[in-house]
């Protein structure tokens, strides 16, 4: 799987993914550090790749452009340590198929894991 992991998300975790025999990018490696959210999305689709994000906007981004892609990892509800965002993306690996990344939402949250089908509605 392909993934682009946003600015609020350590780079670390682009590392691990990769270890994992992922392709990952973290945004900063791709010169999007100061680009707006939905140039990160634009390049996300273009490369065929989920963005692992913890920035709010995104579900906003997507609905509004009635998007059936790219396919958006969330973590919400306050900081995350490394070890605890590698958790629970382990825990989206457990329930989420890879296959249905590209084309969902997935919410993260301390005590759950929720999903929606894209596009989704404003």
């Amino acid at each position: 799987m392909r993934f682009l992991v946003d600015m609020p998300l350590s780079p670390q975790l682009a590392e691990w993914l990769n270890q994992q025999g992922h392709e990952a990018v973290h945004a900063a490696n791709l010169g999007l550090d100061r680009a707006p959210d939905s140039e990160v999305l634009e390049r996300a689709r273009a490369e065929r790749r989920v963005v692992l994000t913890a920035d709010l906007d995104y579900p906003r981004l997507l609905a509004l452009a009635q998007s059936g892609g790219p396919g958006v990892i969330l973590f919400r509800g306050g900081n995350y340590s490394e070890r605890e965002t590698v958790e629970r993306l382990q825990d989206v690996f457990h329930t989420v198929p890879l296959e249905d990344l590209p084309v969902v939402l997935v919410v993260v949250e301390r005590s759950r894991i929720r999903r929606r089908r894209l596009p989704i509605e404003p």
